[in-house]
């Protein structure tokens, strides 16, 4: 099992539930998406995958590794096998597209040489190699989500979580994200996608995770946009 969450819970201060007694598992190379209304818990649960959330109850494995028992020096050795894909990008404004994905290899101390090899190669996957020297401002919103793609995936991430990653995009873009996260997932990534995309949803019939009030209230296989949702 790539992830899985047995009877996560998170309550905020305020005595919120953002999760009650969540219970899913995900096999390696499975494409999820997580679909409910606003304040359903999708962005709570997506963020326990990679530890910028705890649970307060509950524990969450993620590629072999229990999530919630890992001191603070060991997360990012965590994220580097967790991409992210934001809805907002957050690119590094006054870096280039080619040092902004070229970033994250160098957190991870790797060479030039490997920066120099995996980079350009990333680029091309998602379609933007004739945008190597394009700062954020200069590239549209798709572009920029495909940089932050190429970003989340450089380091050959097992896992891939997204959240509302088409949510600032025209449904060209959209797609054309959503294919290359499928893509991914072809190739052996674990892909979960936080969603209101109903469309897409409806059109790929991938397993789908229904939420409601912090609970999964439908987890199918080959699913669809639900009246929950």
């Amino acid at each position: 099992m790539m992830i899985q969450f047995r009877g996560v819970s998170k309550i905020y201060p305020n005595h919120v539930a953002a999760l009650r007694n969540v219970n899913i598992a995900v096999d390696k190379g499975e494409f999820v998406f997580i679909v409910g209304p606003s304040g359903a818990g999708k962005s709570t649960l997506v963020k326990c995958i990679y530890r910028e959330e705890l649970p307060t109850r509950g524990s969450i494995v993620v590629d072999g590794r229990d999530v919630t028992s890992l001191k603070p020096s060991a997360v990012p050795y965590l994220r580097r096998d967790v991409g992210v894909v934001y809805q907002d990008f957050k690119l590094l404004p006054n870096k280039t597209a080619y040092e902004n994905v070229a970033f994250a290899l160098e957190c991870t101390e790797a060479s030039q040489r490997e920066i120099a090899k995996r980079v350009p190669a990333v680029l091309e996957l998602v379609g933007m190699k004739d945008k190597v020297k394009a700062l954020p401002i200069q590239l549209s919103g798709g572009e920029q989500q495909r940089i932050a793609l190429a970003r989340a995936i450089v380091n050959s991430p097992a896992v891939i979580v997204a959240d509302e990653p088409t949510g600032n995009l025209d449904p060209d873009n959209s797609w054309a994200i959503i294919r290359i996260l499928l893509e991914l997932s072809r190739m052996g990534a674990t892909v979960v996608v936080a969603t209101h995309e109903k469309h897409i949803v409806n059109n790929l019939k991938q397993r789908v995770i229904a939420m409601d009030r912090g609970e999964v209230v439908r987890d199918e296989e080959k699913g669809a946009y639900g009246r929950e949702a």
